[in-house]
């Protein structure tokens, strides 16, 4: 166990998701809490971690001690379990990453708002669950949040268009929120340079032909897949050497799609559902592919849009949420949820090759906004804020 130094402050931080197993938030949470703790020489940290994620932190510091609470997310169990850890390991400060932060917190809080999906498509169709139970669910996740929320001393967000949903939606006073942009870790080979034939040869493997509109990611409803797979049926039927291409791992949703999918093409279906790509074969999906088309209603961030850009890759994007506040001049854009505005800019970018060429120069540049080390900086000024009133 850490030693206690009236000179340094213990800061814990809920890591369970740290990590690939943890998708988008498993990247952010390794992302900043591997440069935290490497630049941080003034304090200590108490890692939560998870048996899996355990496996993938390499963190191994004199002033980091690692953790491993078992307890699942959002039970009660693990509710029981903070006030004891917090206590046990005599945390200053505790970051949680979520919404889901404990209920009693001895401790200053800092929490993360990545967004408020669960609040803006409260649908029985983004869950699995029986209805009583997805319901019941549903409402204790809106009480841990408000709880969160009421008594975080300061929310960090990921974009000002979350930022706004929390003061619109919760009554959050500005200046309780510190927005900071995700970084983006640009682990591309450029298309200049790279293997032409060996990427052909990967994505046959999969199936895929010459023309294709690439997707990659889960199928939750917001993401608006079964949309996506309608209009694509109607722009298909004057474009048949185009196939559309979801890369995303196996799941109810995708089982889903795949239904919905066989009764446009019940044989020879140009819809490729690759099931999960590995990250040393993905790049190839989007060097080849001739846009990368992503229709979702609701993020917080978007960060597929931007790694499909690091390859050179056109992106056609719906205008929802936060995505022209992130993607800004180096997307192409439709009306959320309009077929008409979709299939019009749908031909655009496969038809006009200056604009094409445009999207994929603003992208490369659009990419070098976004810096985990910026995004770190002001993790920490919120952490020495917080620290301060002790």
């Amino acid at each position: 166990m850490l030693g206690k130094n009236e000179d340094r402050k213990i800061i814990g931080i809920d890591a369970r998701l740290y990590g690939p197993t943890g998708a988008g938030l498993g990247r952010y949470i390794q992302e900043v809490v591997d440069r935290l703790v490497v630049e941080d020489l003034e304090n200590d940290y108490v890692l939560f971690l998870s048996p899996q994620s355990s496996v993938d932190c390499l963190i191994n510091q004199q002033s980091v001690q690692k953790v491993i609470m078992p307890e699942r997310w959002y039970t009660l169990a693990e509710q029981l379990a903070w006030p004891k850890l917090i206590k046990q390991y005599r945390l200053d400060l505790l970051h949680v990453p979520h919404f889901n932060a404990p209920v009693f917190c001895s401790c200053p809080l800092v929490v993360t708002i990545h967004d408020l999906i669960l609040t803006k498509f409260p649908s029985r169709r983004a869950s699995t669950l029986p209805a009583a139970v997805y319901w019941f669910k549903n409402l204790a996740y809106r009480l841990v949040i408000k709880s969160a929320i009421r008594r975080a001393k300061t929310i960090l967000t990921i974009s000002q268009f979350t930022k706004k949903d929390l003061i619109d939606q919760f009554g959050v006073q500005p200046d309780k929120i510190v927005m900071a942009y995700n970084g983006f870790t640009d682990l591309s080979v450029k298309s200049v340079g790279a293997d032409q034939q060996a990427d052909r040869e990967t994505i046959l493997r999969y199936n895929v032909g010459d023309k294709y509109l690439l997707y990659v990611g889960n199928a939750y409803p917001h993401k608006n897949l079964e949309w996506l797979v309608d209009n694509f049926y109607n722009w298909w039927q004057k474009n048949p050497e185009y196939q559309l291409v979801l890369v995303g791992g196996k799941s109810f949703f995708y089982e889903r799609l795949a239904e919905q999918i066989r009764k446009y093409w019940p044989t020879n279906s140009p819809v490729r559902l690759t099931g999960f790509v590995p990250d040393s074969q993905l790049p190839a999906f989007y060097r080849l592919a001739s846009l990368y088309v992503f229709p979702s209603r609701y993020e917080g961030f978007g960060l597929p849009p931007l790694e499909a850009m690091s390859y050179g890759c056109p992106v056609l994007s719906s205008d929802s949420s936060c995505l022209p506040e992130v993607l800004g001049e180096a997307a192409l854009y439709f009306k959320d949820n309009q077929p008409a505005s979709f299939l019009e800019q749908l031909d655009k970018i496969v038809s006009d090759n200056q604009e094409r060429q445009r999207l994929i120069e603003n992208g490369y540049l659009q990419i070098k906004k976004y810096s985990w080390e910026e995004c770190v900086n002001k993790t920490r000024e919120v952490y020495l804020k917080a620290l301060k009133n002790l």
